[in-house]
């Protein structure tokens, strides 16, 4: 702009430069104008080229700076447990770091604090072991840090996804028990635990990242995928065989006596997929009414029930 007004830089301020550039301006012919745009338009082709074809030649070769493994692992002890996820995404060398032992035993140890309230096996003493310690972690993350249990107290009971969540899982285990609360009579509590269909197979299929093979037991997770459906009932009710069918009808609206709920169930030996519809005589159904409560926890919840061998 000061070139054009024919001002030298040395001696005019740019913002003075810049507000009075308008009137001398003014004086320079139209020809010389349309010239100045076509070689400005000549200059900015060229050097779009010159950038295409450097970052071309970038592309082509090796690319970026790679970093030692300690560099990221130092960068991790300062990474939040929300942005993991993030983390491991920068590259490929700060996702194995994520895998390792040393970043889950680092990120338990900077959460941990001694009035935390902890099961038997999410306690220091237990951490020490190799296996299943990543779900270990992100469990005991759920007891002590206070966003992750923040998250849990603000999630509804049950939450409206719920019935397309379970569609298609397959039911591992039933179990029911007599609950002695407050009532004068006592209610029954009923336990289906679910194996959701996972959508890591595929991308295992499409030869995706997998943990090396040294931390193996670190990532082993007997309840991947896993969670609880539990209703709770004002009084026992007869519950077929379930066991090792697929879940894929759930509704849940309100009872006869227009004061609780009433769930129902539906079994199939076989998945349902696309907009196949139910027939009444497929399948076995099951309908808990009058229901006081239901819940649904997935495998990294407070309250379900993991299994032993983790």
């Amino acid at each position: 702009v000061k070139s054009l007004c024919g001002l030298e830089a040395s001696q005019v301020p740019t913002e003075e430069a810049l507000s009075g550039a308008g009137e001398p301006c003014d004086i320079i012919d139209s020809s010389d104008e349309i010239d100045a745009q076509e070689e400005s338009i000549h200059e900015r082709t060229v050097s779009r080229k010159k950038k295409s074809k450097r970052h071309k030649e970038d592309l082509d070769g090796a690319g970026g700076e790679e970093y030692p493994m300690d560099i990221w692992l130092l960068l991790a002890s300062y990474i939040r447990p929300e942005d993991i996820v993030n983390f491991s995404l920068i590259c490929k060398n700060a996702w194995t770091v994520t895998c390792t032992a040393a970043f889950w035993t680092r990120l338990y140890r900077r959460h941990y604090t001694l009035d935390a309230s902890l099961p038997l096996r999410l306690r220091p003493e237990s951490m020490e072991k190799l296996r299943c310690l990543r779900a270990c972690v992100i469990r005991s993350l759920y007891h002590m840090y206070e966003p992750f249990a923040a998250r849990i107290s603000k999630n509804p009971a049950i939450p409206e996804s719920t019935p397309s969540t379970l569609k298609n899982s397959k039911c591992l285990l039933f179990w029911c028990r007599k609950i002695v609360g407050n009532r004068q009579e006592p209610m029954w509590e009923f336990n289906f635990k679910f194996k959701k269909q996972s959508p890591r197979l595929k991308s295992k299929c499409m030869g995706g990242l997998q943990p090396p093979i040294q931390y193996e037991d670190v990532h082993t997770n007997p309840d991947q995928d896993c969670c609880l459906l539990q209703v709770t009932t004002l009084n026992f009710i007869f519950i077929p065989i379930v066991m090792g069918m697929i879940f894929t009808l759930f509704t849940i609206n309100v009872s006869t006596d227009m004061r609780h709920h009433r769930v129902r169930l539906v079994f199939q030996d076989s998945p349902v997929h696309g907009g196949q519809k139910l027939r009444s005589e497929q399948g076995v159904q099951v309908i808990l009414d009058p229901v006081h409560s239901v819940r649904l926890f997935d495998w990294w919840h407070p309250q379900y029930p993991f299994s032993l061998r983790a």
